[in-house]
């Protein structure tokens, strides 16, 4: 019977036999595998960077570049890097991923990304076996808890408030309600 994993990706592989492990599945954003234009020019920057065509890129390290690449636009986009400016501009801006498609920062300040099952394969890698058909937006609280199912985040103003009650419409999480 398949395992599925949420905290297993290709690094934690490496170096690994992965026999025993062929058919198990895991969760990710992002799989080294993903054939698109965007993700083999970025594992051949990798390779080249750290003069190490062995080494395996994962989930973390496309998440970064998207980070980065969103903080380099909101910071175009607000024409300084004043950290307080960057946050204001950072909603809404939207760079590719290296999935195929583009992910946006939103009112929360989580992205929509695609979510993928893989197959861990015997070299290592995952093949993809079922992929979001878009970009799943970001969900900051559960609406299963009773202590966070009436809770928001919206950062921009007026708001500007990562625990927002909206049945008591005050900014502070639990006590609030």
């Amino acid at each position: 019977i398949p395992v599925m994993a949420f905290s297993v990706g290709e690094e934690e592989l490496a170096g690994l036999d992965t026999k025993p492990l062929v058919g198990h599945l895991a969760a990710w954003n992002y799989f080294e595998s993903v054939n698109t234009p965007e993700n083999k020019k970025f594992i051949a920057d990798w390779h080249k960077f750290i003069k190490n065509n062995k080494r395996t890129t994962n989930d973390p390290m496309e998440a970064h570049y998207i980070g980065f690449n969103m903080w380099v636009k909101a910071v175009q986009k607000a024409g300084t890097t004043d950290p307080d400016k960057v946050i204001d501009a950072m909603v809404g801006v939207s760079v590719p991923n290296l999935t195929g498609g583009y992910s946006a920062m939103m009112p929360n300040h989580h992205i929509t990304k695609p979510v993928l099952i893989g197959e861990i394969q015997a070299n290592g890698q995952f093949q993809t076996v079922s992929k979001t058909p878009g970009l799943v937006m970001g969900d900051e609280w559960s609406d299963y808890l009773p202590d966070s199912k009436d809770l928001i985040s919206d950062w921009r103003a007026p708001l500007g408030c990562g625990n927002f009650n909206v049945k008591t419409g005050k900014c502070g999480g639990k006590g609030t309600n």
